[in-house]
């Protein structure tokens, strides 16, 4: 399944890069209105510009879906729920003793 999500990311960064490259710049209206050849396409001059760009918002959406899916297999792959060790109760034998203050001494008595 992560390499699957892999293919499409991939797919959909070439897709955005080269979707971006083929779009026109805000200058290019100005061309297009003196016969360069953009008025005459398949979907007019501004129908291209319409199309590439809801495309590359597709492609977008697709690619970020796709990152935080892949951040979704990088957590759950490397995070895995610890074991916690369960202590057993040591006899009463065998637990320490707490520290006496020493004979006849007071709380003051000790040097800090």
């Amino acid at each position: 399944m992560e390499t699957l999500v892999w293919i499409v990311h991939v797919l959909a960064a070439l897709g955005i890069i080269g979707l971006v490259l083929m779009q026109h710049g805000k200058g290019a209206d100005m061309g297009a209105a003196f016969g360069s050849g953009a008025s005459g396409s398949l979907f007019g001059a501004t129908g291209a510009a319409n199309a590439l760009s809801r495309a590359t918002k597709i492609l977008v959406i697709v690619f970020f879906l796709t990152s935080i899916g892949l951040t979704y297999f990088s957590v759950s792959k490397h995070h895995k729920p610890l074991a916690v060790p369960v202590q057993q109760e040591a006899p009463a034998s065998q637990v320490p003793a707490p520290p006496q203050p020493p004979a006849g001494g007071k709380a003051q008595d000790i040097p800090k």
